[in-house]
């Protein structure tokens, strides 16, 4: 394709997704991605071949073994490029919470009574309650609030919260609800100016763009796999010089063998493994729109992420202004996306229906979404909405189109209408 002017072509995208050519899901507009995003055929051949040549116990010398072995270590090895980390500094988990619990509880050791935590309340409870437990060992817990109007962290709040006393900071990189992006590397700059750890909360932020997280300077950052286009696994990148002194978590023999200190059970192999599928799909999106086949995969990912990122903007950006002309639904967060501002994460009440009726309405339209508080409950209560009923969420990624936000306009002023 020719090198100027190019754009994310989402024909392309979306014939790497069995997903929309199955006769269960091919006729849906897919707007629950944060929830979990479907998967390419890169990731399904990979976890097939896995199941009917290797799955046996890794690491033995006979064929099957070690080539389960060698798979799932490329898998490791590859996302370490991925994210400009090293082989060292990554764990594969079975899930976010349990990546978090697992870190509290190591971080712990290293507390003394009286040193402070910050958590907010705008982040998925996955990277809050790990932290607030904390308390037991005699930490104190502060929350950095969000602003009531604007559902955003203010820095200077964080600054008024951060002082000597300081160990801990965990901070959300995007909301799942508010969808702003958080200046993280603003945020681990002060944190480390009090020798502060930072813990980034990703989940919401990678499915948009694979994150640098040197050019972070976050000392751990989280995502889940299963959203990133892969299986039900997430990710933990932790700094070396932090990950070989945490005390062990793990089996006894594995004192001193980081990260599997930090990895108790591990992940299971066969999704480890398939892994290296998503590596797959993204090399392969880069050489459907670019000739220059001798960039870093770092490198790949960063044109890949501005071709999602003008994709995503141009394609939510009608829905967000849909809310600016309702008076009658109240969006949470930023009506726009300009340059990466916010995530294509979209939550919002209505003032006639209760999120689940108007979801259920959507739902009889094609629309794939839901309502609930989805782990912010911290959040919506900080905003004054019922928590049961929660909001409405359309969370969208690069392989949506317009026709999808064209299809969910439609339904929802015509919805809206008969109010």
């Amino acid at each position: 394709m020719a090198q100027e002017n190019i754009k994310l072509d989402v024909d392309y995208v979306r014939s790497q997704f069995p997903a929309f050519n199955d006769p269960v899901s091919k006729d849906w507009s897919f707007f629950e991605n944060a929830g979990g995003s479907y998967v390419p055929r890169q990731v399904i051949d990979r976890l097939n071949k896995f199941m009917i040549s290797t799955k046996v116990q890794p690491y033995a010398e006979y064929p099957m073994s070690k080539i389960a072995g060698d798979n799932m270590d490329e898998a490791t090895e590859l996302f370490a490029k991925m994210i400009n980390a090293n082989n060292k500094e990554i764990i594969i988990g079975g899930s976010t919470s349990i990546n978090l619990y697992v870190l509290s509880n190591a971080l712990k050791y290293s507390l003394k009574p009286g040193d402070e935590i910050i958590v907010t309340n705008q982040d998925h409870e996955a990277n809050i309650s790990p932290w607030r437990r904390l308390s037991e060992v005699g930490a104190i817990i502060k929350e950095w609030k969000i602003n009531p109007e604007t559902a955003e962290l203010e820095i200077e709040k964080f600054e008024e919260l951060l002082n000597d006393k300081t160990k801990i900071v965990a901070v959300t990189h995007c909301s799942n609800i508010v969808g702003t992006v958080n200046n993280l590397k603003e945020i681990s700059k002060l944190a480390h100016k009090k020798n502060a750890i930072v813990i980034g909360d990703g989940v919401s932020f990678a499915p948009h763009g694979f994150p640098d997280v040197k050019e972070l300077g976050v000392d751990f950052y989280t995502f889940s796999l299963y959203k990133t286009y892969g299986p039900h696994l997430a990710l933990l990148y932790g700094k070396e010089d932090i990950l070989k002194e945490l005390p062990n978590q793990n089996h006894q023999f594995l004192e001193g063998n980081y990260p599997y200190t930090i990895n108790p059970g591990g992940p299971n192999h066969e999704e480890l493994a398939s892994l290296i599928g998503i590596h797959e799909y993204i090399v392969e999106l880069y050489n459907h729109h670019y000739e220059d086949k001798k960039l870093s995969i770092r490198s790949k990912i960063e044109k890949i992420n501005l071709l999602i990122a003008q994709h995503e903007q141009e394609v939510a950006n009608p829905i967000l202004e849909l809310f600016s002309k309702r008076k009658d639904l109240k969006l949470i967060g930023k009506n726009k996306i300009i340059n990466k501002n916010r995530a294509p994460t979209i939550a919002f009440t209505s003032n006639n229906k209760t999120s689940k009726n108007l979801s259920e309405i959507l739902v009889k339209n094609n629309i794939a979404t839901r309502n609930d508080n989805f782990y912010a409950w911290r959040c919506l209560k900080a905003l004054g909405i019922d928590t049961n009923d929660g909001v409405i969420r359309l969370s969208l990624v690069h392989y949506n189109n317009f026709d999808d936000s064209n299809k969910l306009i439609k339904a929802l002023e015509s919805t809206l209408e008969k109010f």
